[in-house]
């Protein structure tokens, strides 16, 4: 179990993420992993975890956190690397692929995703729903198929 919070969960009563390893199939998904990863190759031993990057990829300053604006601008370098256009992603990207995935792969319900996401479970305008369902979505089965049992 990792636990993660901050000075501000205690301020706001937000919850900390409590996280476990995932099963080894899923070890490429796994954020304690990866996390433990980043550590043990970052060195870093206090402070944040994710410092703001300076040219050539070096920390620009220790202890200086990353922006969610260069975050943004390293990941969409990141697609380019890999011959994906980076327009359509976005940091909330992450949030829609894990609500996706958690919806499609691991089953959950509404309610727990909209837990999950910090959402109302109230369903009354059902925000999760631009969670689950994007323009760029590259559906999984033909229509034809839905009911096929192969």
């Amino acid at each position: 179990l990792l636990l993660i919070h901050d000075a501000q969960c205690l301020q706001t009563g937000i919850k900390p993420f409590h996280l476990y390893p995932l099963p080894w199939d899923e070890a490429h998904l796994c954020p304690v992993r990866a996390l433990g990863e980043w550590i043990k190759a970052s060195k870093i031993t206090s402070g944040y975890l994710f410092w703001k990057m300076a040219s050539g990829d070096r920390p620009d300053a220790e202890d200086t956190p990353m922006t969610s604006e260069q975050f943004l601008e390293l990941f969409r370098n990141n697609l380019l690397d890999i011959g994906v256009d980076p327009i359509p992603y976005g940091t909330h990207s992450f949030r829609r692929g894990g609500c996706q995935y958690l919806s499609s792969v691991r089953r959950w319900s509404l309610r727990q995703l909209c837990d999950w996401g910090g959402w109302s479970t109230e369903f009354s305008n059902l925000t999760i729903v631009r969670y689950l369902i994007s323009w760029n979505d590259d559906p999984t089965d033909m229509w034809e198929d839905y009911f096929n049992p192969a």
